[in-house]
């Protein structure tokens, strides 16, 4: 648990310290944020400049609902459904959508021409108020389109050019002319008439353009949403909402398509009216023709027959078999009721279960026998609860409710007797009335038949009079289906684009961008960037240089490419320690020098060989460096360049024509001789390459080499060696043989990460002698030398005294 602890706190620290490199390399390189924001709001005041700034208009309409549906199912006869009109609303917001709808606005106001002025970054539609004079291009078809500049040399003169028709340059042609005239044009006849804001003022240059009809209106159709909020308010309100470019415009097709919605209906509700009225009047006309038809039958009939008024006689007879019928409806519901009481008795013998009370059976004895019987079974039932059903008084119980049984079964038996009885009798009586209906005159029996027909027909026919009427006032006082709630309105600033979004986009893309760009660098670099990359490897480490001044000022002006390190440390003006200087690289190697010290206190004439794995990382320059910093503190110091290839430290001895390889190739025997002194620092002394040889390698690897350098450490407190990479030529290890220690120099941002394995194995398997590490190159961003210990924020705070002056130092 403890160990997950650890590891945990360990995870956290490299996340804050990851963070805070970031945050370090974003304060080191802030020009970049400075000039990606600045760019980014400036590309954003373009584009806002180049926008044409969309406005949005939205009217609210309420659906007037009637009562009565619409299906034919809902129709009743008494009103016909004439007038009243259920809208239902999902169906009129389909309506209000319709591309023919949409069409009729745009043929009504004549938005498939446009006329637009040049304005600061993009045109800017003439409108209403704002467009002098109107344009028509009558020849053209709906499908066709095209578009031209009119030139105003005067108030009422025009010159009209650059015509494109259908996509197409019409060349270079001109026509010219008046306001009012009919101007012949490539595109055909053009008339430039006054419009009702005409001042007499006329842009002097504006452009013309006639859309195809369709794609005007698919244009306004897919700009214009149409909404309603039923499901969720219960609200019959439908809301019409378009976006354009210009305010006026809006506020017109929305205007003008909530009055092609209205005339649309009203012209479908008025075609029903009149498709009703013909109806009418088409039955009407046969029911009168009927009417007079049974009406001179009815007269004929009777003056032909001489019949009395029989309706008397009739109707008596009638009546008295409507009373017969009802005496025999009950009579045989009594009859029903009896025969299902006394199946329901026989069937069922269950002693526990009753028999049904208030059955309709008007026998108050069947009645009063059934209640005593379901006492008794209520009693049996209680007894049988509190025992079983061999208890003698249960049987006994179970005994007395089987005779009452039978007594309620022979009651029943005698009444469904006596009900058939009175049936039969009843049925006698009826035939009997029937009978003598039958034996009235058939004449009147075919009198009231053409009577009924007769009333009939005057009802239909006052009834289709009725309606025709309300029909006609209908139709007459007809009320539009819709009533504005809301006329258009808007905001009066655009919806797009949305000035305050963009800028704040563009501000915080231009400060997000060196933020992402710095943190992939960080996450794509694969090489040693800190100390903290080499942490859990066991080669002993001395020291971490900084990159100079000059040179980090260098790197941090091209952070966003990955490249080599300058040089500049390693050629020419390579040096850098001075005495008595206090900044930050001074003091790197004033600790490099006290770890060396430390190390080789045991050993008073060390030889020490300086290599690493990569070409450019800075051997030649910590070698120097470093053996100025040994020098200052009067050290006996030896340089030995031993890089016979690139000759690096024998460039800054002054380029001597003999040296080192010129002693071990045979070319002179005085060693001693070719040694350099200082004259600025008497205790270091340098051994130039001298002539260069063809066969480096060879001349290492000869014992005359190794002798040489015995010889030479015995006159030097410390002999350093310069020695080539050991991953391109194996001088590095003949060296090695030579030396009591090895310095591996690691150079941030150009060692691999991947290569500290092999680091590992080298100091693992002994390769070299006493292998010791240097991190060389460390820059401000990675947070170590400059913020985590502080040399480049405090040296000058610590080294100066309260006027600023600096005080007296040490020497070393």
């Amino acid at each position: 648990m403890d160990n997950n602890n650890i590891n945990n706190s360990q995870q956290n620290s490299n996340d804050v310290n990851q963070l805070k490199d970031l945050i370090t390399k974003c304060l080191a390189n802030w020009y970049w944020f400075v000039l990606t924001v600045a760019l980014c709001v400036g590309a954003a005041f373009l584009y806002l400049r180049r926008s044409v700034p969309v406005y949005e208009r939205t009217a609210k309409v309420l659906i007037k609902s009637e009562s009565k549906g619409a299906s034919a199912g809902d129709y009743d006869f008494s009103n016909l459904g004439l007038v009243s009109s259920h809208a239902k609303v999902t169906n009129e917001v389909s309506a209000f959508s319709a591309v023919s709808n949409m069409m009729a606005v745009v043929r009504r106001l004549g938005l498939e021409t446009s006329c637009y002025v040049d304005g600061p970054g993009h045109r800017v539609l003439m409108y209403a108020q704002t467009l002098p004079v109107k344009v028509a291009i009558d020849s053209l078809g709906d499908m066709q389109s095209a578009s031209f500049t009119v030139v105003s040399d005067s108030s009422k003169r025009f010159v009209l050019k650059d015509f494109v028709l259908s996509g197409q340059k019409l060349g270079n042609v001109t026509a010219a002319g008046e306001l009012n005239d009919t101007i012949h044009t490539p595109v055909g006849p053009v008339r430039i008439t006054p419009n009702g804001s005409f001042n007499g003022n006329i842009p002097g240059t504006f452009h013309v353009v006639r859309n195809n009809l369709y794609s005007t209106t698919n244009s306004f159709s897919r700009r214009l949403s149409v909404t309603n909020n039923y499901m969720k308010e219960r609200s019959d309100v439908i809301s019409l909402t378009i976006q354009d470019i210009n305010i006026q415009r809006a506020e017109d097709v929305l205007n003008t398509l909530i009055a092609v919605y209205n005339e649309n209906w009203i012209k479908d509700k008025n075609q029903v009216a009149n498709s009703t009225s013909m109806f009418i009047n088409e039955r009407l006309s046969v029911i009168e023709r009927e009417l007079a038809s049974v009406d001179s039958d009815i007269s004929s009939y009777k003056s032909e027959q001489l019949l009395p008024n029989v309706e008397a006689v009739a109707n008596m007879y009638m009546n008295r078999n409507s009373a017969i019928d009802a005496q025999l409806q009950q009579l045989n519901n009594q009859l029903s009721m009896a025969r299902y009481i006394r199946k329901y008795v026989v069937a069922d013998n269950d002693p526990g279960k009753l028999l049904p009370v208030n059955s309709g059976i008007e026998s108050g004895g069947i009645e009063s026998q059934i209640k005593e019987y379901n006492a008794k079974v209520l009693q049996r039932n209680s007894l049988l609860a509190n025992s079983s059903t061999s208890n003698p008084l249960v049987i006994q119980a179970d005994n007395a409710i089987v005779e009452m049984r039978r007594t309620i079964v022979g009651s029943v038996d005698n009444l469904i007797t006596s009900l058939e009885s009175q049936i039969a009798n009843l049925q006698q009586i009826e035939r009997k009335n029937t009978s003598r209906i039958a034996a009235n005159p058939t004449q009147a029996k075919h009198l009231l038949g053409v009577e009924r027909q007769q009333a009939v027909k005057e009802a239909l026919y006052l009834f289709l009079l009725q309606k025709r009427e309300e029909n006609e006032l209908g139709q007459a006082f007809t009320a539009y289906n819709t009533r504005i709630i809301d006329p258009p309105t808007g905001s009066m600033s655009p919806i797009s684009p949305s000035r305050s979004k963009i800028l704040l986009v563009a501000f915080l893309l231009g400060l997000l961008i060196p933020v992402g760009v710095l943190f992939l660098m960080n996450a794509l670099n694969t090489t040693v960037r800190s100390r903290d990359d080499l942490k859990g490897m066991s080669v002993p480490f001395l020291g971490e240089i900084p990159v100079s001044d000059k040179e980090r000022k260098y790197l941090s002006r091209r952070q966003f490419i990955r490249f080599l390190r300058k040089k500049t440390d390693s050629e020419g003006n390579a040096i850098v320690v001075e005495k008595g200087n206090r900044n930050a690289i001074n003091e790197a190697f004033r600790i490099l020098r006290t770890n060396v010290e430390f190390m080789t206190q045991t050993e008073p004439h060390c030889v020490i060989g300086l290599t690493s794995f990569n070409p450019g990382s800075g051997k030649s320059f910590v070698s120097l460096n470093l053996a100025l910093a040994l020098a200052i503190k009067n050290k006996k110091v030896l340089l030995i360049d031993g890089d016979f290839r690139h000759c690096s430290q024998s460039k800054n001895m002054g380029n001597v024509k003999v040296g080192f390889a010129d002693y071990l190739a045979g070319r002179t025997d005085d060693l001693k001789g070719l040694i350099h002194s200082n004259s600025e620092y008497p205790t270091l002394f340098g051994l130039p390459v001298g002539t260069v040889p063809p066969n480096p390698t060879e001349l290492i690897a000869d014992q005359r080499f190794e002798s040489a350098i015995a010889s030479l450490k015995e006159d030097y407190d410390y002999v350093i060696i310069d020695c080539p990479p050991i991953e391109i030529v194996a001088d590095a290890q003949i060296i090695e043989r030579s030396c009591n220690r090895t310095f591996f120099i690691v150079r941030a941002g150009l060692f691999e990460r991947t290569m500290l394995g092999d680091l590992e194995g080298l100091y693992q398997q002994g390769k070299f002698k006493s292998l010791s590490m240097i991190l060389n190159g460390t820059s401000a961003s990675s947070g170590r030398y400059y913020y985590r210990y502080g040399y480049h924020s405090y040296y000058h705070s610590y080294y100066n005294d309260a006027d600023g002056k600096k005080t007296a130092a040490s020497k070393n």
